[in-house]
């Protein structure tokens, strides 16, 4: 007798079995999504992370005619963390997407792109680097570096305003970031348009950072 047949031609049995399947990896990634994060040691001595761009951004405050503040983002493209062999100290690597600036106000994005602030057409990315970021107790507490911004390198010093890693139940891999903050003076990367006009010199930097460990080979 011929075996039953689904509506697409299927044995009845191997489309229940694909359903159960389907069902089944539906259920496990729910479950996944839905599962607390576990907690996790410190960065893993000798490891590299890699930046997610999904959760490292740059966000910046710059004061507008003494009143309010004027505040923006701009997204990362790639970059990584080398955590010495001791966990003393690692290595920070991160390259900003510049042309991806965006406040809210299209003719304010605009403008910054301009060659009157970031010049994006000739400076489309930026760059962090620091050599021996500071690992205390399991925690990165200070990364002291150089900033690459529209062409001018300067000394650059984050201080975490929060740290931690945890366990990702999606991924099943350790994942480590936090908050650092700094302050830049434009006018030291040629970026004076407003000075005298009341746009404020000094820039606070909040960088939002995560990273995941690298799968062991």
């Amino acid at each position: 007798m011929a075996a039953l047949r689904s509506g697409r031609g299927y044995p009845i049995w191997l489309a229940a079995g694909i359903v159960y399947a389907s069902f089944v990896a539906q259920a496990r990634a729910q479950t996944a999504a839905e599962a607390p994060a576990a907690p996790s040691p410190g960065p893993v001595a000798g490891a590299t992370y890699t930046i997610d761009p999904t959760h490292t951004f740059v966000l910046y405050e710059i004061g507008h005619y003494g009143t309010s503040t004027n505040r923006g983002r701009f997204s990362t493209r790639d970059g990584s963390v080398r955590v010495a062999a001791d966990g003393a100290s690692a290595r920070i690597d991160i390259t900003m997407d510049i042309a991806s600036v965006h406040t809210g106000v299209d003719a304010l994005n605009r403008h910054l792109l301009s060659k009157d602030f970031l010049d994006v057409a000739r400076w489309p990315v930026a760059r962090f680097v620091a050599e021996r970021a500071a690992i205390t107790h399991g925690r990165i507490t200070t990364a002291v570096g150089t900033l690459e911004l529209r062409g001018a390198m300067r000394p650059l010093t984050l201080v975490a305003k929060r740290f931690n890693c945890y366990r990702s139940p999606m991924l099943d891999r350790q994942i480590c970031g936090g908050d650092f903050a700094a302050k830049i003076r434009r006018s030291d990367f040629g970026i004076t348009w407003g000075l005298d006009v009341g746009f404020e010199d000094e820039v606070e930097l909040l960088i939002q950072v995560e990273a995941i460990v690298a799968q062991p080979r």
